[in-house]
């Protein structure tokens, strides 16, 4: 149930082992929020995610060929962008900030920017941080119970290089510290901070949250591996993975959703579909959002399902999509500046302004905007003259305090953000022709994003790894109710592109398959019988 990434990705691995897989999806556009469409003649504009980021490092891409089903990614190299906050100055304040894969020239500009103490610590930071990065790549790749976990992170302590094993207290307190913290022991240059403290933040939580540390820390592994945005708009990998599927017996019904679980004696038999088609199947993959299988089952939900409340949060963010008729310019930079994430932030006070309102239900005083402008390397998505900038502002609020109608009040908070990108970019408000607004309540109608939350259940330390969705619901099957396993971006790892949920939730519907497995279930059913 659900054709977004993670549910194509479980349904091709299940495929690949042999079984008849069907994946059936309400919208009649392929890939969730995963996927591109052509919003205006000729112009593909991405409806979700843009820029991928951990599906890269994960293995998913390769272990499915995707390559071979047309997946052509782009490398945002350069794949960060901090504009000079005095541009034209001739001293370190007049120079951006550029973090290319090459890690030399990375050190090279926080050098002629925040000084050669910060460049050197920089370079030790992807040292110390590259291993410790990897190994939660492999955590995030895994099932999230405690033991695996264990397994994965407790290398990172071993000795390096003639390095005495690093103690256990010191690890654990740089993972389960804030990003801020982590930030000011390494560096003193403040528009550095906010740089890493900005890209750190797409996952939701400030940096300033317990827990945070590793998600500044990815950045170490962007210079093995930087972002990609597939050829032709994000929903080349979707699209990939269908034809992936396609070659494997596996089929995609799209614009024909699930209406209702159907459940016979506590076990799945199949799905009903809006049109009132039955499908039988034994198994079921609920790749959608845990609040919408939970209303899938119904009366039939078991107690983890039916009392599970996830914490979902007031939005995350209002994303602009613009047809423009030139590329932001940033004074004192050059193209490089447009090959990845520009991060329009010099200060970390400006993000923690942006969350205080949002804890309040305001809109921002002052937006912090992410950039992405991919036609500058992808002619594909718009005629020649045009071009595609997509304009992240995070931390917009789902329930407004004042009572204020979204539908009301959307194009006055994306003229906002598009002046807070003028600031950076003069001259970048006039060149928009055309914008197309997901407001959080437009996201929710959109894409069943519910409250606007891009990453379905907030990715703070107390709804990670074995408390996501809750601690009943981690392991990716729903306890109670036999033949049900839960995808997607309300299960561990979380939200992004990783692919890592399906791939997992396909491995545990696998393993539930070989014979001692299926011994197991037939000797619960037979006791639950003799109970009756």
């Amino acid at each position: 149930m659900g054709a977004g990434h993670n549910g194509l990705v479980a349904a091709c691995h299940l495929a690949r082992a042999g079984l008849r897989v069907e994946v059936v999806e309400r919208d009649e556009v392929l890939g969730g929020a995963v996927s591109t469409v052509e919003r205006w003649p000729g112009v593909r504009v991405d409806r979700g995610s843009s820029a991928h980021v951990i599906i890269r490092h994960s293995g998913v891409v390769e272990e499915l060929e995707l390559e071979r089903f047309g997946l052509r990614y782009v490398d945002c190299d350069p794949w960060g962008f901090a504009p000079a906050p005095v541009p034209g100055d001739p001293g370190p304040d007049g120079r951006p900030l550029v973090f290319s894969v090459d890690l030399d020239a990375t050190c090279a500009s926080i050098a002629a920017a925040c000084g050669d103490d910060d460049a050197d610590a920089y370079r030790r930071f992807v040292g110390v941080w590259g291993p410790r990065s990897a190994a939660v790549v492999k955590a995030f790749g895994d099932r999230p119970a405690m033991s695996r976990l264990v397994r994965h992170l407790w290398p990172v302590g071993a000795p390096r290089s003639g390095q005495p094993r690093t103690p256990g207290g010191e690890i654990a307190t740089d993972f389960l510290g804030s990003g801020d913290a982590l930030l000011d022991r390494w560096f003193t240059s403040e528009r550095l901070k906010a740089a890493l403290a900005w890209f750190g933040a797409q996952s939701g939580p400030p940096m300033s949250e317990p827990g945070t540390a590793a998600m500044v820390a990815w950045v170490a592994l962007l210079h093995d591996v930087p972002p990609g945005h597939p050829v032709g708009g994000s929903g080349g990998l979707t699209e990939a993975l269908a034809a992936r599927l396609a070659a494997d017996g596996g089929r995609v019904t799209l614009g024909d959703g699930a209406a209702r679980l159907l459940v016979d004696d506590g076990r799945v038999t199949g799905v009903l579909t809006e049109s009132g088609r039955r499908i039988r199947a034994g198994t079921v993959v609920a790749a959608c959002h845990v609040l919408t299988t939970k209303a899938l089952a119904g009366d039939d939900a078991p107690p983890a399902l039916a009392d599970a409340e996830p914490p979902v949060g007031n939005g995350f963010g209002l994303v602009l999509r613009a047809q423009t008729d030139a590329l932001p310019r940033y004074p004192g930079a050059g193209d490089e500046a447009l090959q990845g994430l520009q991060l329009l932030c010099t200060d970390r006070a400006q993000l923690a302004r942006a969350h205080g309102d949002w804890l309040a239900g305001e809109l921002p005083r002052e937006p912090v905007p992410l950039a992405m402008s991919f036609s500058a390397s992808d002619p594909t998505l718009a005629p020649p003259g045009q071009h595609v900038v997509t304009i992240w502002g995070q931390w917009y609020p789902y329930t407004l305090a004042d009572g204020s109608d979204w539908d009301a009040i959307a194009d006055t908070a994306a003229q906002q953000l598009i002046a807070a990108v003028d600031r950076y970019a003069p001259g970048f408000a006039d060149s928009v022709q055309r914008l197309y607004v997901q407001t959080p309540l437009a996201l929710e109608r959109e894409l069943g994003l519910l409250r606007g939350n891009v990453m379905h259940v907030e990715m703070g330390l107390a709804s990670m790894f074995g408390f996501r969705p809750t601690p009943a619901l981690s392991g990716h099957r729903v306890p109670g109710l036999a033949g049900l396993y839960l995808a997607g971006a309300s299960t561990h790892p979380g939200g992004g592109v990783s692919g890592n949920s399906g791939r997992t939730a396909a491995r545990v519907v696998l393993a539930d398959r070989r014979p001692a497995a299926r011994l197991r279930a037939l000797a619960a059913d037979r006791l639950r019988s003799v109970r009756r």
